[in-house]
């Protein structure tokens, strides 16, 4: 493989580490960065562990818009990508603009999520049974989260999206640490706490977005990504860049388990559903515990 790499492998071997398992591998960490470190805002801004794309709709948006393109042009779907990163942020605007009431509350943040999101499922339910069974299995194995079949175009499409996505947030995430004090004190020490969370807030919804666009809506690594960084670094709020860490190893360690541990090659989101399923009900656990 490092042969390879370097340009001294055979033909086959080019083939195989080039082609097939370098793009793959590197959308994997890519797109596990942009979700931990969307995850990382989307907690950081609503002060609450279970804020996640997954959770307030955004990954659904997205799915249905990409599902509604694979139904509606009998399995042709020429630009999923861009139709899946524009059902994303529309529904992140959705979630944001129901959600604010002279300033963005977490609590409703995530219940206007939650209902969105359920919304959402159900467009997409309902697009799959009147769709064709072929569309249906092309849309099915989409929405799973996979990363199978993914070219050096779309390596570089989200490597640099992410990469000027990345870089606003950490201009603009240095703001964030007041808002942690709420709205009040934030305001006594000079941040625009309006514009910092919303300029937070859409790089999420895009990071989120841009996500989905290349591995589909891949389940829980928003979700889990910025607990496991925060446990771990024992920081009171979960840190950007080690989520995004986290979220890329979380996401290829998972691939490497669908890949080689489990039969047939099962798409990754099934892997990473697994682990974050029962890690949900962890937390809902504990935040019951807690107000107990």
């Amino acid at each position: 493989m490092v042969r390879t790499i370097f340009g001294q492998g055979e033909r086959v071997d080019e083939f195989v580490v080039m082609d097939l398992r370098m793009p793959r591998a590197l959308v994997g960490l890519i797109v596990g960065a942009a979700l931990g470190i969307s995850g990382a805002l989307t907690q950081s801004i609503a002060r609450n562990p279970l804020a996640s794309p997954d959770v307030l709709g955004i990954t659904s948006g997205a799915g249905a818009t990409a599902v509604f393109l694979v139904t509606a042009t009998n399995g042709a779907a020429v630009g999923l990508p861009a139709a899946a990163l524009t059902g994303g942020l529309l529904t992140g605007l959705l979630v944001y603009f129901l959600a604010w009431r002279r300033g963005i509350d977490g609590f409703r943040l995530i219940l206007i999520g939650v209902s969105v999101n359920a919304v959402m499922q159900a467009v997409t339910t309902w697009l799959l049974v009147l769709a064709d069974i072929r569309d249906v299995a092309r849309a099915q194995s989409w929405l799973v989260g996979s990363l199978d079949s993914r070219s050096w175009t779309e390596v570089w499409t989200t490597l640099w999206v992410t990469i000027a996505l990345v870089v606003v947030v950490l201009v603009t995430a240095f703001q964030l640490k007041p808002l942690h004090f709420g709205d009040d004190v934030a305001a006594g020490l000079g941040v625009r706490y309006s514009a910092v969370r919303a300029v937070l807030l859409l790089c999420a919804v895009l990071l989120a977005g841009v996500a989905v666009s290349a591995a589909g809506p891949v389940p829980f690594v928003a979700l889990v990504a910025p607990q496991i960084a925060m446990r771990l670094l024992r920081t009171p709020v979960p840190p950007l860049i080690a989520s995004g860490l986290f979220g890329a190893l979380l996401l290829i360690g998972s691939d490497l388990i669908a890949r080689t541990v489990l039969p047939n090659d099962l798409p990754v989101g099934i892997v990473t559903a697994m682990i974050g399923g029962p890690f949900l009900v962890y937390l809902l656990v504990r935040a019951n515990l807690k107000r107990a």
